[in-house]
């Protein structure tokens, strides 16, 4: 069974900067895409960053510039570098990988359980 483990997060100022860490653990034949996404109060949640498979990345416009997605695929895990926040960054971000659990199955999108991130002056 695949479980998806988010750390980082937490209280920030305007301005500074914070990391996320996702990993995943259990049994599982490969990973594709890694992701994270953010929910704030009363919003849909919304893609902040993607990382292909093949180092791609996507950003959202409002993040462009100030975040950054990388992965470690010996590691099974995809970090989120947000720096420069600002008040609207304020969210639940949630990590979110596709995975291909064994040969024969197909991909399926697996997520974390969020971790909260909150940027107060």
């Amino acid at each position: 069974q695949v479980q998806l483990v988010e750390s980082g997060g937490g209280l920030a100022q305007p301005g500074e900067s914070l990391r996320l860490s996702c990993a995943a653990s259990g049994s599982f034949f490969r990973i594709y895409d890694m992701a994270w996404y953010r929910q704030a109060p009363g919003k849909q949640r919304e893609l902040v960053a993607l990382v292909t498979r093949g180092q791609s990345t996507t950003y959202a416009d409002s993040v462009k510039g100030r975040f950054a997605i990388s992965r470690d695929s010996a590691k099974n895990s995809v970090y989120l570098q947000l720096n420069s926040l600002k008040l609207e960054d304020t969210a639940v971000y949630y990590c979110n990988l596709e995975i291909q659990p064994d040969i024969p199955s197909g991909r399926k999108k697996y997520w974390g359980q969020g971790t909260r991130v909150t940027v107060s002056s």
